[in-house]
Protein backbone atom coordinates (compact mmCIF):
# COMPACT_ATOMS: atom_id res chain seq x y z
CA UNK A 1 0.00 0.00 0.00
CA UNK A 2 1.34 3.66 -1.27
CA UNK A 3 0.83 6.73 1.01
CA UNK A 4 -1.46 7.78 -1.87
CA UNK A 5 -3.92 5.48 -3.13
CA UNK A 6 -3.93 4.18 -6.35
CA UNK A 7 -7.36 5.37 -7.09
CA UNK A 8 -7.11 8.86 -5.51
CA UNK A 9 -6.94 10.10 -9.47
CA UNK A 10 -6.68 13.99 -8.09
CA UNK A 11 -3.81 13.52 -6.01
CA UNK A 12 -1.91 11.40 -8.63
CA UNK A 13 -3.25 13.94 -11.29
CA UNK A 14 -0.93 16.66 -8.76
CA UNK A 15 2.06 14.57 -8.63
CA UNK A 16 1.82 14.33 -12.40
CA UNK A 17 1.85 17.80 -13.53
CA UNK A 18 4.21 18.74 -10.47
CA UNK A 19 7.02 16.28 -11.27
CA UNK A 20 6.14 17.44 -15.42
CA UNK A 21 6.83 21.09 -13.89
CA UNK A 22 9.99 20.06 -12.19
CA UNK A 23 11.38 18.69 -15.38
CA UNK A 24 10.42 21.94 -17.43
CA UNK A 25 12.16 24.37 -14.54
CA UNK A 26 15.17 21.86 -14.62
CA UNK A 27 15.24 22.19 -18.50
CA UNK A 28 15.40 26.11 -18.54
CA UNK A 29 18.61 26.23 -15.78
CA UNK A 30 22.28 24.85 -16.43
CA UNK A 31 21.89 21.49 -14.49
CA UNK A 32 19.05 20.55 -17.08
CA UNK A 33 21.08 21.58 -20.91
CA UNK A 34 23.70 19.51 -19.20
CA UNK A 35 21.37 16.23 -18.13
CA UNK A 36 17.51 16.67 -19.04
CA UNK A 37 15.10 17.55 -17.44
CA UNK A 38 13.48 14.10 -18.70
CA UNK A 39 16.07 12.21 -16.16
CA UNK A 40 15.21 14.19 -13.45
CA UNK A 41 11.37 13.71 -14.04
CA UNK A 42 12.10 9.58 -14.06
CA UNK A 43 14.72 9.59 -11.48
CA UNK A 44 11.73 11.53 -9.07
CA UNK A 45 8.60 9.53 -10.02
CA UNK A 46 10.78 6.42 -9.80
CA UNK A 47 11.74 7.54 -5.73
CA UNK A 48 7.99 8.78 -5.02
CA UNK A 49 6.69 5.23 -6.19
CA UNK A 50 9.58 2.82 -4.39
CA UNK A 51 9.41 4.46 -1.71
CA UNK A 52 5.58 4.03 -1.03
CA UNK A 53 4.74 7.64 -1.40
CA UNK A 54 2.69 7.18 -4.62
CA UNK A 55 1.70 3.39 -5.96
CA UNK A 56 3.59 1.88 -8.85
CA UNK A 57 0.36 1.13 -10.68
CA UNK A 58 -2.68 3.02 -11.38
CA UNK A 59 -5.61 3.50 -13.78
CA UNK A 60 -4.32 7.30 -14.16
CA UNK A 61 -0.52 6.01 -15.68
CA UNK A 62 -2.63 3.60 -17.89
CA UNK A 63 -4.44 6.82 -19.18
CA UNK A 64 -1.40 8.69 -19.74
CA UNK A 65 0.25 6.38 -21.40
CA UNK A 66 -2.32 4.47 -23.67
CA UNK A 67 -4.50 7.98 -24.60
CA UNK A 68 -2.36 10.72 -23.95
CA UNK A 69 0.72 9.52 -25.79
CA UNK A 70 -1.18 9.06 -29.07
CA UNK A 71 -3.03 12.50 -28.97
CA UNK A 72 1.08 14.14 -28.06
CA UNK A 73 2.02 12.79 -31.51
CA UNK A 74 0.63 15.03 -34.23
CA UNK A 75 1.03 17.86 -31.82
CA UNK A 76 4.73 17.35 -31.94
CA UNK A 77 4.75 16.80 -36.00
CA UNK A 78 2.33 19.11 -37.11
CA UNK A 79 5.59 21.64 -38.04
CA UNK A 80 6.91 18.27 -40.08
CA UNK A 81 6.62 20.31 -43.89
CA UNK A 82 8.86 18.16 -45.72
CA UNK A 83 9.30 20.48 -48.65
CA UNK A 84 10.53 23.39 -46.43
CA UNK A 85 12.83 20.96 -45.27
CA UNK A 86 14.52 19.89 -47.94
CA UNK A 87 14.59 23.57 -49.34
CA UNK A 88 16.27 24.72 -46.40
CA UNK A 89 18.60 22.07 -45.83
CA UNK A 90 20.79 22.26 -48.17
CA UNK A 91 24.22 20.09 -48.46
CA UNK A 92 23.47 19.52 -44.82
CA UNK A 93 21.03 16.61 -45.18
CA UNK A 94 23.70 14.65 -47.51
CA UNK A 95 25.60 14.77 -44.15
CA UNK A 96 22.04 14.15 -41.79
CA UNK A 97 21.63 10.86 -44.38
CA UNK A 98 24.66 9.47 -43.87
CA UNK A 99 24.37 10.13 -40.01
CA UNK A 100 20.86 8.50 -40.07
CA UNK A 101 22.69 5.33 -41.65
CA UNK A 102 25.50 5.48 -39.31
CA UNK A 103 23.17 5.38 -36.28
CA UNK A 104 21.31 2.18 -37.74
CA UNK A 105 24.92 0.78 -38.39
CA UNK A 106 26.13 1.21 -34.72
CA UNK A 107 22.35 -0.08 -33.27
CA UNK A 108 23.55 -3.57 -35.37
CA UNK A 109 27.24 -3.33 -34.31
CA UNK A 110 26.07 -3.05 -30.53
CA UNK A 111 23.34 -5.46 -30.72
CA UNK A 112 26.06 -8.35 -32.39
CA UNK A 113 29.01 -7.57 -29.85
CA UNK A 114 26.51 -7.48 -27.02
CA UNK A 115 23.92 -10.16 -25.15
CA UNK A 116 20.80 -7.84 -24.15
CA UNK A 117 18.96 -10.85 -23.48
CA UNK A 118 14.79 -10.40 -24.58
CA UNK A 119 15.18 -6.69 -24.39
CA UNK A 120 17.45 -6.03 -26.95
CA UNK A 121 15.68 -5.93 -30.45
CA UNK A 122 13.05 -3.67 -28.44
CA UNK A 123 16.12 -0.92 -27.63
CA UNK A 124 17.66 -1.22 -30.51
CA UNK A 125 15.14 0.07 -32.16
CA UNK A 126 14.26 2.58 -29.81
CA UNK A 127 17.53 4.06 -29.54
CA UNK A 128 18.08 4.24 -33.42
CA UNK A 129 14.72 6.17 -33.26
CA UNK A 130 15.74 8.45 -30.67
CA UNK A 131 19.11 8.87 -32.17
CA UNK A 132 18.10 9.85 -35.57
CA UNK A 133 14.96 11.75 -34.62
CA UNK A 134 14.52 12.50 -31.09
CA UNK A 135 12.70 11.91 -27.75
CA UNK A 136 9.33 11.95 -29.35
CA UNK A 137 10.51 8.85 -31.71
CA UNK A 138 12.00 7.13 -28.60
CA UNK A 139 9.03 7.35 -27.23
CA UNK A 140 6.44 6.56 -30.18
CA UNK A 141 8.79 3.41 -30.90
CA UNK A 142 8.75 2.21 -27.67
CA UNK A 143 4.55 2.27 -27.92
CA UNK A 144 5.33 0.34 -31.25
CA UNK A 145 7.47 -2.10 -30.02
CA UNK A 146 5.32 -2.62 -27.00
CA UNK A 147 8.08 -1.76 -24.24
CA UNK A 148 6.99 -2.47 -20.74
CA UNK A 149 7.16 0.90 -18.19
CA UNK A 150 10.13 -0.79 -16.80
CA UNK A 151 11.98 -1.52 -20.16
CA UNK A 152 11.09 2.09 -20.75
CA UNK A 153 12.56 3.58 -17.88
CA UNK A 154 15.87 1.53 -18.08
CA UNK A 155 16.38 2.29 -21.69
CA UNK A 156 15.70 6.30 -21.79
CA UNK A 157 17.51 6.80 -18.67
CA UNK A 158 20.72 4.83 -19.74
CA UNK A 159 20.72 7.10 -23.31
CA UNK A 160 19.82 10.41 -21.72
CA UNK A 161 23.43 9.77 -19.93
CA UNK A 162 25.40 8.65 -23.53
CA UNK A 163 22.97 11.32 -24.76
CA UNK A 164 25.04 13.69 -22.98
CA UNK A 165 28.65 12.28 -23.38
CA UNK A 166 27.68 12.59 -27.38
CA UNK A 167 26.96 16.20 -27.20
CA UNK A 168 30.28 16.73 -25.80
CA UNK A 169 31.95 15.11 -28.54
CA UNK A 170 30.24 17.15 -30.54
CA UNK A 171 31.48 19.85 -29.19
CA UNK A 172 35.66 18.77 -28.56
CA UNK A 173 35.62 17.44 -32.21
CA UNK A 174 36.22 20.91 -34.06
CA UNK A 175 38.90 21.50 -31.55
CA UNK A 176 40.69 18.57 -32.18
CA UNK A 177 43.94 19.03 -34.40
CA UNK A 178 44.20 15.65 -35.05
CA UNK A 179 40.84 15.21 -36.64
CA UNK A 180 40.37 18.03 -38.12
CA UNK A 181 43.54 17.97 -39.77
CA UNK A 182 41.44 15.29 -42.70
CA UNK A 183 39.17 18.22 -43.41
CA UNK A 184 41.68 21.44 -45.20
CA UNK A 185 38.69 23.30 -45.72
CA UNK A 186 37.81 23.51 -41.88
CA UNK A 187 38.75 26.93 -40.04
CA UNK A 188 37.74 27.57 -36.67
CA UNK A 189 35.96 30.32 -36.22
CA UNK A 190 35.14 32.86 -33.04
CA UNK A 191 31.83 32.25 -31.19
CA UNK A 192 29.27 34.55 -33.74
CA UNK A 193 28.05 37.59 -31.69
CA UNK A 194 24.46 36.84 -31.76
CA UNK A 195 21.62 36.07 -29.10
CA UNK A 196 21.99 32.55 -28.49
CA UNK A 197 19.34 30.28 -29.57
CA UNK A 198 17.31 28.69 -26.46
CA UNK A 199 13.91 27.92 -25.95
CA UNK A 200 11.87 30.99 -24.96
CA UNK A 201 8.47 30.29 -23.26
CA UNK A 202 7.54 33.51 -23.91
CA UNK A 203 7.80 33.89 -27.01
CA UNK A 204 4.44 31.56 -27.64
CA UNK A 205 1.59 33.44 -27.77
CA UNK A 206 -1.04 31.00 -26.46
CA UNK A 207 -4.14 31.52 -28.52
CA UNK A 208 -7.38 29.58 -27.70
CA UNK A 209 -8.23 28.96 -31.05
CA UNK A 210 -5.13 27.78 -31.76
CA UNK A 211 -4.81 25.08 -29.16
CA UNK A 212 -8.52 24.04 -29.63
CA UNK A 213 -8.07 23.31 -33.02
CA UNK A 214 -4.30 21.44 -32.63
CA UNK A 215 -6.00 19.49 -30.01
CA UNK A 216 -9.36 18.55 -31.73
CA UNK A 217 -7.02 17.66 -34.79
CA UNK A 218 -4.92 15.36 -33.12
CA UNK A 219 -7.87 13.64 -31.85
CA UNK A 220 -9.36 13.09 -35.34
CA UNK A 221 -6.11 11.88 -36.40
CA UNK A 222 -5.63 9.52 -33.83
CA UNK A 223 -9.62 8.43 -34.12
CA UNK A 224 -8.70 7.60 -37.81
CA UNK A 225 -5.61 5.98 -37.12
CA UNK A 226 -7.03 3.91 -34.54
CA UNK A 227 -9.79 2.72 -37.23
CA UNK A 228 -7.53 2.55 -39.96
CA UNK A 229 -4.82 0.36 -37.88
CA UNK A 230 -7.86 -1.97 -36.75
CA UNK A 231 -9.46 -2.37 -39.96
CA UNK A 232 -5.60 -3.90 -41.86
CA UNK A 233 -5.38 -5.73 -38.55
CA UNK A 234 -2.42 -3.78 -37.60
CA UNK A 235 -3.14 -2.10 -34.31
CA UNK A 236 -0.11 -2.55 -32.76
CA UNK A 237 1.03 -0.10 -35.55
CA UNK A 238 -1.36 2.21 -34.46
CA UNK A 239 1.63 5.03 -33.29
CA UNK A 240 3.22 4.60 -37.01
CA UNK A 241 -0.31 5.08 -38.52
CA UNK A 242 -0.63 8.23 -36.71
CA UNK A 243 2.87 9.42 -37.92
CA UNK A 244 1.74 9.13 -41.35
CA UNK A 245 -1.41 10.61 -41.01
CA UNK A 246 -0.21 13.48 -39.39
CA UNK A 247 2.66 14.19 -42.25
CA UNK A 248 0.05 13.73 -44.85
CA UNK A 249 -1.87 16.77 -43.08
CA UNK A 250 0.98 18.80 -42.53
CA UNK A 251 2.17 18.50 -46.03
CA UNK A 252 -1.34 18.84 -47.23
CA UNK A 253 -1.94 22.52 -45.56
CA UNK A 254 1.66 23.20 -44.51
CA UNK A 255 0.52 27.24 -44.32
CA UNK A 256 -1.92 26.36 -41.82
CA UNK A 257 0.22 24.21 -39.77
CA UNK A 258 2.62 26.75 -39.58
CA UNK A 259 0.90 29.50 -38.33
CA UNK A 260 -0.63 27.28 -35.07
CA UNK A 261 0.92 28.20 -31.98
CA UNK A 262 1.34 26.56 -28.97
CA UNK A 263 0.47 23.05 -30.62
CA UNK A 264 4.26 21.81 -29.68
CA UNK A 265 4.43 23.20 -25.73
CA UNK A 266 0.97 21.03 -25.84
CA UNK A 267 2.64 17.92 -26.89
CA UNK A 268 5.52 18.45 -25.11
CA UNK A 269 3.31 18.86 -21.70
CA UNK A 270 1.41 14.84 -22.63
CA UNK A 271 5.19 13.80 -22.89
CA UNK A 272 6.06 15.04 -19.96
CA UNK A 273 3.62 13.38 -18.03
CA UNK A 274 3.90 10.60 -19.46
CA UNK A 275 8.10 10.42 -18.58
CA UNK A 276 6.59 10.49 -14.90
CA UNK A 277 3.78 8.10 -15.43
CA UNK A 278 6.46 5.47 -16.56
CA UNK A 279 9.20 6.46 -13.44
CA UNK A 280 6.10 5.94 -11.27
CA UNK A 281 5.89 2.40 -12.61
CA UNK A 282 9.66 1.32 -12.60
CA UNK A 283 10.74 -0.89 -10.20
CA UNK A 284 13.98 0.02 -9.17
CA UNK A 285 15.72 -3.17 -8.60
CA UNK A 286 15.17 -3.84 -12.44
CA UNK A 287 16.48 -0.43 -13.41
CA UNK A 288 19.59 -1.06 -11.66
CA UNK A 289 20.03 -4.48 -12.97
CA UNK A 290 19.93 -3.34 -16.28
CA UNK A 291 20.99 -0.09 -16.97
CA UNK A 292 24.70 -0.53 -16.95
CA UNK A 293 24.79 -3.25 -20.22
CA UNK A 294 22.55 -0.34 -21.87
CA UNK A 295 25.10 2.48 -21.32
CA UNK A 296 27.06 0.16 -22.84
CA UNK A 297 25.30 0.03 -25.54
CA UNK A 298 24.47 3.01 -26.47
CA UNK A 299 28.15 4.32 -26.52
CA UNK A 300 29.04 1.84 -28.87
CA UNK A 301 26.11 3.36 -30.90
CA UNK A 302 27.43 6.89 -30.45
CA UNK A 303 30.97 6.06 -31.32
CA UNK A 304 30.26 4.09 -34.33
CA UNK A 305 28.21 6.66 -35.68
CA UNK A 306 30.35 9.54 -35.30
CA UNK A 307 33.08 7.59 -36.92
CA UNK A 308 31.17 6.76 -39.94
CA UNK A 309 30.24 10.60 -39.97
CA UNK A 310 33.49 11.27 -40.22
CA UNK A 311 34.95 9.12 -42.02
CA UNK A 312 31.81 9.46 -44.83
CA UNK A 313 32.29 13.35 -44.75
CA UNK A 314 36.29 13.15 -45.50
CA UNK A 315 35.74 10.72 -48.46
CA UNK A 316 32.64 13.03 -49.83
CA UNK A 317 34.40 16.01 -49.43
CA UNK A 318 31.77 17.41 -46.97
CA UNK A 319 33.16 20.49 -44.58
CA UNK A 320 33.58 19.23 -40.85
CA UNK A 321 31.15 21.99 -39.52
CA UNK A 322 28.20 20.56 -42.15
CA UNK A 323 29.10 16.80 -40.85
CA UNK A 324 28.90 17.89 -36.83
CA UNK A 325 25.44 20.25 -37.59
CA UNK A 326 23.90 16.94 -39.22
CA UNK A 327 25.42 14.22 -37.15
CA UNK A 328 24.12 16.84 -34.10
CA UNK A 329 20.80 17.22 -35.90
CA UNK A 330 19.81 12.92 -35.36
CA UNK A 331 21.74 12.76 -32.03
CA UNK A 332 20.59 15.64 -30.01
CA UNK A 333 18.22 16.88 -31.60
CA UNK A 334 17.43 20.81 -33.88
CA UNK A 335 17.11 22.77 -30.59
CA UNK A 336 20.42 21.70 -29.25
CA UNK A 337 22.00 22.09 -32.85
CA UNK A 338 20.87 24.97 -33.42
CA UNK A 339 22.68 26.30 -30.20
CA UNK A 340 25.88 24.21 -31.33
CA UNK A 341 25.82 25.84 -34.57
CA UNK A 342 25.57 29.20 -32.81
CA UNK A 343 28.33 28.69 -30.33
CA UNK A 344 30.93 27.68 -33.08
CA UNK A 345 30.01 30.89 -35.57
CA UNK A 346 28.00 28.61 -37.98
CA UNK A 347 25.19 31.09 -38.37
CA UNK A 348 24.84 29.60 -41.70
CA UNK A 349 23.97 26.54 -40.76
CA UNK A 350 21.60 26.57 -38.06
CA UNK A 351 18.61 26.54 -40.31
CA UNK A 352 19.74 23.15 -41.94
CA UNK A 353 20.62 21.96 -38.85
CA UNK A 354 17.23 22.41 -37.46
CA UNK A 355 15.66 21.36 -40.69
CA UNK A 356 17.06 18.12 -40.41
CA UNK A 357 16.50 17.89 -36.98
CA UNK A 358 12.43 17.95 -37.75
CA UNK A 359 13.01 15.66 -40.62
CA UNK A 360 14.98 13.11 -37.95
CA UNK A 361 11.60 13.29 -36.09
CA UNK A 362 9.52 12.68 -39.09
CA UNK A 363 11.21 9.66 -40.55
CA UNK A 364 12.92 8.17 -37.41
CA UNK A 365 10.00 6.06 -35.80
CA UNK A 366 9.83 3.99 -39.00
CA UNK A 367 13.99 3.36 -39.35
CA UNK A 368 13.01 2.93 -35.35
CA UNK A 369 10.34 -0.37 -35.71
CA UNK A 370 12.21 -1.66 -38.69
CA UNK A 371 15.24 -2.20 -36.63
CA UNK A 372 13.61 -3.97 -34.37
CA UNK A 373 11.43 -6.21 -37.10
CA UNK A 374 14.77 -7.27 -38.43
CA UNK A 375 16.67 -7.88 -34.92
CA UNK A 376 13.46 -9.90 -33.44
Amino acid sequence: MSLIPDDNLFALGAVLFGLAWLGFWIDTHAIGRKTSGVVWVLSAAMLLSNTGIIPLSSSAYDFVGGSLVPLAIPLLLFKGDLRKIFRESGGVMISFMIASAATVTGALVGFSLLDLGEIGPKVAGVYTGGWVGGAVNFLAVSQAVEMTPEEFTVAISASSVVSVLALLLLIVIPSVKAITRFFPDYQAQQPALVQELIADATATKFHLTHICGAVGLSFAICAFSGWLSAALSMAQYNILFITVVTIAVANSFPKTMHRLEGDFEVGMLLMYLFFVAVGASTDARAFLDDAVILFVFGMIIILVHLAIVLVGARLLKIHLDEAIVASGAALVGPAVTAAIATSKGWKHLVTPGIMCGIFGYVIATFIGASVTAFLD
